[in-house]
C-alpha cells in the first residue's frame, strides 16, 4: 500500500523569502521611526564662526560712549550791573588766576559808594568822640579821688594834733569838732567817690567794648564798600581755559548774569549718558574700562546725576590709576560699564545668531565636527563678549555664533 507523502511547508526558498522580506519592512520601519529625516544643509566651515561654551569669570558690563570733560569748570556771573568798559581777554584764551578779563563801569555805584563810605566815616568819627568823652571822665573821676586823698593826708595828721591839744587843754572842745567834722566828711568822701568811681569803671569797660567791637564792625564794612568797585573788574579766578559769551564795549550787564567761565586743564573727568533702564542699577563707585592708544584704563563712577532727559541719565566718572597722555576735552571714549560683581558662569561668545534667534536656539557640532544640530538653549545676561548661559548647553560643547541668516529652517548642517 503506498503512503502519502506530506508536503514541506517551510522549505528553503520560502524562508529565504520571508527573511527577506522581513528585513525590507524593518528597514522600512526604522527609515520612518528612526531615521534622522530632519531637513539639511550643506556649509562651508571656512565661512562661518565656532566657538566653545566654557566656565569662566562673567562680567556683565554695557558699551557706553563717555565724552572727555575737564574735572571742574568755574562759573563768573556779575555782582553788580554795570555796562562793558573794557574787554581784555577774549573767549579761549589760556588764564592765569588773577588776570584781568573785562571792567564794566557803573556811575550810580560809584556814587552810592561815595555816600555810604561817608556815612560810616561819620559814625566812626561820632564813636571816637564818644570814647574820648569816657576817657574824660574816667580822668575826671581820678583827679577827684585824689583830691580827696590830698585833703585827708592833710586832716589826718591836723586831727591827731588838735585832740592831743585839747586833752591838755590847750585848745577849746569846738576847735576839735570842727577839726574831726572836717575829717570824717573826707573820709565817707572818699569812700563815696571810690565806690562811684568802681561803678563808672564797670560800665565804661563794658562801654569801651561795645564801642571797640563797633569800630571793627564799621571798618570791615567800609573795606566791604570799598571792595564793591572791584567787582566791576572781572578777573580769572583760577588758571584755565577762559571760555564768555561774545560781550562788547557798552553792552548793558545785570547782577547776576553769566559772565563766562573758566575750566580747569590740568585734570579731567568723563561724562557719560546712560539709557535709563539701568537707572536703578547704577551708582557711585561702579567701574569701567577702555581702550586709548593701545592700552587699557579703568574708571570709576562718582557721581550720579538722578534726572533723566530723553530717555537717558548721566553720570561723572574719574579716572582710576594713570590718566592716559594725549587725552583732550571733548573727546569720545568707548566705555565698557561693569554692572554688578564678577561670578563663575557657563559662557557662550557673542555673535551674529543672536540676531537671528534671539537667543532661543543655537546650532550645536556634534562629537566628530561633522554635523551641527538645531537646539533649544536659554540665555541671561550678556556684556560684550559673552551670554551667560542658563539652560541647553554644557561645557565644551562647540555652537556655530556666525549669523544664521543663510541657514533658512534647516535643522542639521552638514560640513
Amino acid at each position: 500500500m503506498d503512503r502519502k507523502i506530506k508536503k514541506k511547508t517551510w522549505t528553503t526558498g520560502r524562508i529565504v523569502a520571508i527573511g527577506l522580506g522581513l528585513i525590507f519592512v524593518s528597514f522600512i520601519l526604522y527609515s520612518f521611526l528612526f531615521a534622522d529625516n530632519r531637513s539639511k544643509l550643506n556649509v562651508d566651515e571656512e565661512k562661518i564662526t565656532i566657538s566653545t561654551v566654557e566656565h569662566d569669570v562673567f562680567q556683565e558690563r554695557i558699551p557706553e560712549t563717555g565724552i572727555v570733560m575737564p574735572s571742574q569748570t568755574i562759573y563768573m556771573d556779575a555782582v553788580e550791573g554795570g555796562v562793558v568798559k573794557e574787554i581784555i581777554l577774549e573767549s579761549g584764551a589760556l588764564v592765569e588766576k588773577g588776570d584781568t578779563i573785562m571792567k564794566l563801569d557803573n556811575s550810580n555805584l560809584r556814587l552810592d559808594v561815595m555816600n555810604r563810605e561817608g556815612q560810616f566815616y561819620e559814625q566812626l568819627t561820632m564813636l571816637r568822640n564818644t570814647r574820648l568823652q569816657l576817657d574824660q571822665n574816667d580822668l575826671n573821676q581820678k583827679a577827684q579821688l585824689a583830691q580827696v586823698d590830698y585833703q585827708l593826708q592833710l586832716l589826718a595828721p591836723q586831727f591827731r594834733r588838735y585832740k592831743e591839744l585839747a586833752s591838755k587843754k590847750l585848745i577849746s572842745q569846738r576847735e576839735l569838732e570842727e577839726v574831726e567834722e572836717q575829717y570824717e566828711y573826707n573820709k565817707r568822701l572818699k569812700e563815696l567817690t571810690y565806690r562811684s568811681y568802681q561803678s563808672d569803671s564797670l560800665a565804661r569797660a563794658a562801654q569801651l567794648r561795645q564801642i571797640g567791637m563797633s569800630e571793627e564792625r564799621m571798618l570791615m564794612s567800609l573795606e566791604a564798600v570799598a571792595k564793591i568797585l572791584d567787582n566791576l573788574v572781572l578777573t580769572a579766578p583760577t588758571d584755565g581755559l577762559l571760555t564768555t559769551p561774545d560781550w562788547e564795549p557798552g553792552q548793558s550787564i545785570t547782577p547776576g548774569e553769566r559772565l563766562g567761565q573758566v575750566a580747569l586743564l590740568d585734570s579731567y573727568k568723563v561724562r557719560v549718558a546712560i539709557d535709563e533702564l539701568y537707572l536703578p542699577r547704577i551708582d557711585v563707585g561702579q567701574q569701567g574700562t577702555f581702550d586709548f592708544a593701545g592700552e587699557t584704563y579703568r574708571l570709576e563712577i562718582y557721581k550720579k546725576y538722578p534726572t533723566v532727559s530723553e530717555g537717558n541719565f548721566e553720570v561723572d566718572m574719574k579716572f582710576v590709576g594713570e590718566v592716559p597722555s594725549g587725552i583732550r576735552r571733548g573727546q569720545s571714549l568707548r566705555i565698557r560699564l561693569e554692572l554688578g560683581s564678577s561670578e563663575e558662569a557657563l559662557l557662550l561668545a557673542t555673535g551674529g545668531f543672536f540676531r537671528d534667534t534671539g537667543g532661543n536656539w543655537v546650532f550645536v557640532l556634534n562629537n566628530d565636527g561633522s554635523r551641527a544640530y538645531k537646539r533649544d538653549i536659554r540665555l541671561g545676561r550678556k556684556n560684550p563678549e559673552n551670554y551667560e548661559v542658563l539652560e541647553g548647553l554644557e561645557a565644551g560643547e562647540k555652537v556655530i555664533t556666525s549669523s544664521y541668516e543663510n541657514f533658512g529652517d534647516n535643522e542639521v548642517l552638514v560640513f
